[in-house]
């Protein structure tokens, strides 16, 4: 998977491309992160990258041609299947939003700044906004960080085992159930006996009934969400 990144502040991106899991997909060739800074692009003297808004307001606005041009030198490269914005507009990002673009092999990802973006690149460029939630920060860059870790447990071979991956919460439209490791006792507080005991087909049961028990608690809406048929297949495995 090639991932190219357009953003003001290239430097963002560094430690997190070099770090954990992340780190390793990118060290090993699984993804290639590529990251442009916007401010190359521009073809003034000064650099500039943002004007003032037509029709007046608070707030300055990322012009639209140091992004064209940066995305016409990616193009060049590598032909884009999916081009994203981070923009709090956009489709709130879900585990299942995040499989859908994982299918694709070449991604480019714009980072907004300031006051936003140029409506011409939404409009000609992008063919979906994305956010990670209902907030507003200063700009697309860690955000765009939030996709590419979510996109990089996607890839074969960055997660030891893909199991680990399909039993994350969210995976299969709900939360994960409880875990415990060493000591068995702490403070008073015991694993459940039935993590202890061995049998496997038992665990399993335990551990989907901790998950949709949970799930039913604290996100009842990924329930509602999912289809009849799905909710019972869910409760039958």
């Amino acid at each position: 998977m090639r991932i190219d990144v357009l953003t003001l502040f290239p430097e963002l991106f560094r430690e997190p491309l070099q770090t954990g899991l992340l780190g390793k997909a990118c060290s090993e060739g699984l993804i290639n992160v590529c990251v442009w800074n916007i401010r190359e692009f521009a073809t003034d003297t000064h650099k500039t990258v943002d004007d003032a808004p037509f029709g007046g307001g608070p707030g300055m606005i990322m012009k639209c041609e140091p992004i064209f041009n940066a995305f016409d030198k990616v193009r060049a490269i590598s032909e884009p299947q999916r081009v994203i914005l981070m923009s709090p507009r956009g489709r709130r990002l879900t585990q299942n939003i995040v499989k859908e673009v994982a299918t694709a092999s070449s991604i480019v990802i714009i980072c907004g700044r300031y006051g936003g973006v140029d409506e011409r690149v939404s409009q000609a460029l992008c063919a979906d906004e994305l956010s990670i939630g209902d907030y507003v920060l200063s700009g697309g860059e860690l955000p765009a960080l939030v996709l590419i870790e979510a996109l990089s447990r996607m890839v074969p071979g960055v997660v030891g085992k893909w199991e680990s991956v399909e039993s994350d919460s969210f995976y299969r439209g709900i939360l994960g159930p409880p875990q415990y490791t060493r000591p068995a006792v702490f403070r008073g507080m015991e694993v459940p006996s039935v993590l202890r005991e061995g049998n496997h087909e038992a665990i399993a049961k335990w551990r989907q009934e901790q998950a949709m028990k949970i799930t039913r608690e604290r996100r009842p809406d990924l329930l509602e969400a999912l289809s009849e048929e799905q909710q019972r297949e869910l409760e039958k495995s």
